[in-house]
């Protein structure tokens, strides 16, 4: 399989998306955002639909963000403990909500998906810190939107204005999304408002907190 030839590629692209962009939301070293681009550099190609890559990656990332977000909102986190590769991993996403900042706004679970593990730190923060369904869910539907126009629109922009085979295309595509999204998150982690929506109540903990 020629994977630098287009026509190798095909409709391949639309069965490769949710599987790899739901990976993502569990394990961020997936390379999701390469195959989106992709398919953004296809469709300039004309070998890929835009709309329906665009809105396949949407739902795929909002499917993987809610399974996420109910995992630790349920307090499901803890079977992961009973293996090895579970509590490593377990151990990761705290790692991943550390890197990427406490979330300090509902825009923030909208915003860190731009930085790699950022999908993984918000949604599993926001379980942690018993947000609403309600509102995580239109939160990451919204983000998940975003975050596929945004790659989709990369592609397919480098495609247009190069004029490039789609796989160098693609590879200038992510370099750029790197880079971009990697000021993004930290805009968006730099902010400080009043109470998080994400922060877990730690107020009602501390024995010296004000009655």
């Amino acid at each position: 399989m020629d994977l630098a030839n287009a026509d190798t590629w095909g409709a391949t692209i639309y069965f490769w998306i949710i599987p790899i962009v739901l990976g993502d939301a569990i394990f961020p070293p997936v390379p999701s955002e390469m195959l989106v681009i992709t398919g953004g550099a296809l469709s300039a190609e004309g070998r890929a639909n835009v709309l329906l890559v665009g809105l396949l990656a949407a739902f795929a990332s909002w499917i993987g963000d809610v399974v996420v977000f109910q995992l630790f909102k349920r307090r499901l986190s803890h079977v992961l403990d009973r293996w090895r590769w579970g509590r490593k991993f377990h151990s990761g996403i705290h790692a991943a909500i550390a890197k990427a900042g406490r979330s300090t706004t509902y825009g923030a679970i909208i915003g860190v998906r731009f930085i790699p593990g950022g999908r993984l730190a918000t949604s599993a923060a926001a379980g942690i810190a018993d947000v609403t369904t309600r509102a995580f869910s239109f939160c990451a539907a919204l983000g998940g939107i975003l975050w596929a126009t945004w790659l989709v629109g990369l592609g397919y922009f480098t495609g247009s204005a190069t004029k490039l085979p789609f796989w160098a295309s693609s590879l200038i595509g992510v370099a750029v999304g790197l880079v971009i999204g990697a000021l993004v998150g930290m805009i968006v982690t730099r902010r400080r408002g009043s109470r998080s929506p994400v922060d877990e109540p730690a107020d009602e903990a501390r024995p010296d907190a004000a009655p």
